[in-house]
């Protein structure tokens, strides 16, 4: 891992899989800036879900955050930064609920810059967690949506599978082998 250039890693994942845990106890475990899904904050501030005309703006803020997060790493000289989410499965979601594909191109485009995806699997038990959570039923549906699309773009996935502890260390150990 080098400090002079950090690397980008996407934790990606239906709705209710761990993202956000996971990837504050990886930026913990490396000692490395995390990104926050832009998209939880958006419900708390509006009190609803994004309209359609509103995903690009969710996509375009997460790349910002991404990016501050980028200058953060160089600055502290810090090898990684961890994002929960990426504008991939903004795309996905507007495909989703809104039947729109748009968001696909420049969102496949944007995942050219992980260095690694991390896919977590739909294995651990659905939470209620704010506006923006559907329910249970559409994880496997939304987790099939994600494969789909990170094999259309040939972006290289690591699935990550496990509980509590177990979950962690299974995606410190992929990115020990990646990075």
């Amino acid at each position: 891992m080098s400090a002079s250039s950090p690397q980008l890693i996407a934790i990606l994942g239906a709705e209710s899989t761990g993202k956000t845990t996971l990837a504050q106890a990886l930026a913990n475990h490396f000692s490395c800036p995390w990104v926050a899904e832009y998209l939880r904050e958006f419900c708390d501030q509006h009190q609803r879900t994004p309209r359609q005309d509103e995903q690009q703006t969710i996509m375009d803020i997460q790349v910002t955050r991404e990016n501050l997060a980028m200058n953060q790493a160089l600055i502290q000289h810090a090898p990684l930064v961890f994002c929960d989410t990426a504008p991939l499965l903004t795309a996905i979601y507007s495909d989703y609920v809104f039947s729109d594909l748009s968001l696909y191109p420049k969102a496949g485009a944007l995942h050219q810059r992980y260095a690694a995806t991390l896919l977590l699997l739909p294995n651990i038990a659905w939470v209620a967690d704010g506006l923006q959570r559907e329910g249970a039923h559409i994880q496997n549906d939304v987790h099939v949506l994600i494969e789909s699309a990170l094999s259309n773009i040939g972006a290289a996935t690591i699935m990550i599978q496990g509980i509590g502890d177990e979950r962690t260390a299974h995606a410190v150990a992929a990115i020990l082998n990646v990075a």
